[in-house]
């Protein structure tokens, strides 16, 4: 997909609160929407090159939103409402063999004690996805998540729900192009890498992209391997 305006170089100078970043634009500063509330400390750096999406708005307290950040030699997207964007798209290109021959029938649809991204259909099956943006990358692993999430372990229980009316789905949406594979981060959030086991166990289906990310544009490039079975062991044995 493509960036909604060409991104504006800029510089950050800090971040007060998840949501809000300053940086210094055209050698002042200026305040930003920060559209994801993860830690990203590797990013949130003072000095660290960004990139802004100018959108003003009579309802907004800024002008501009911070959606790319130049980390190293990768060019990360941000943006946690992307990747749901990202993934609609890829399925109605018809790029995921996982999901070929579904169509997206509804976006965010409520099911159970959720709200989760899509609902796909193909004739009378059905399959409720869930995305989530994953932007931290060690040495070529994707983790998730970057800060514990209570949300992303309900989801887990409520794709296990799913399964009773057709297939569930996480999808792993890794918005850059240099992770080799994906896996829980379970050194930040336990609860959570518990949670996607089990559902994992009872047959939810977890996948992990990463995407082509450029100044032009997001897009889903690869599917990724999910590693849970470092996980899995270490849980069998306690």
């Amino acid at each position: 997909m493509k960036h909604p305006s060409t991104p504006i170089q800029a510089r950050l100078i800090s971040r007060p609160n998840r949501f809000l970043g300053v940086v210094e634009l055209d050698g002042k500063p200026v305040e930003c929407f920060i559209p994801n509330p993860g830690r990203m400390n590797e990013f949130m750096v003072s000095g660290t090159t960004v990139y802004l999406i100018h959108k003003p708005g009579k309802q907004r307290k800024t002008d501009y939103d911070l959606t790319l950040v130049q980390y190293k030699d990768t060019l990360v997207s941000i943006d946690s409402r992307l990747p749901n964007h990202m993934l609609r798209e890829a399925i109605k290109m018809n790029k995921l063999p996982e999901f070929k021959g579904y169509s997206v029938t509804r976006t965010e649809p409520t099911f159970h004690d959720s709200r989760l991204d899509l609902l796909l259909n193909k004739g009378n099956n059905q399959i409720l996805v869930e995305a989530k943006s994953c932007t931290l990358v060690e040495q070529g692993t994707a983790l998730f998540p970057d800060a514990p999430t209570k949300r992303g372990a309900r989801h887990m229980g409520t794709l296990i729900h799913a399964l009773n009316q057709g297939r569930a789905s996480i999808c792993f949406v890794v918005q850059r192009d240099d992770a080799e594979e994906w896996r829980p981060h379970k050194e930040m959030d336990p609860d959570f890498t518990y949670a996607i086991i089990e559902a994992a166990r009872k047959g939810v289906e977890a996948y992990a992209y990463r995407c082509h990310i450029t100044l032009q544009e997001a897009r889903i490039s690869q599917r990724i391997p999910v590693n849970l079975e470092k996980h899995l062991k270490q849980i069998e044995r306690t």
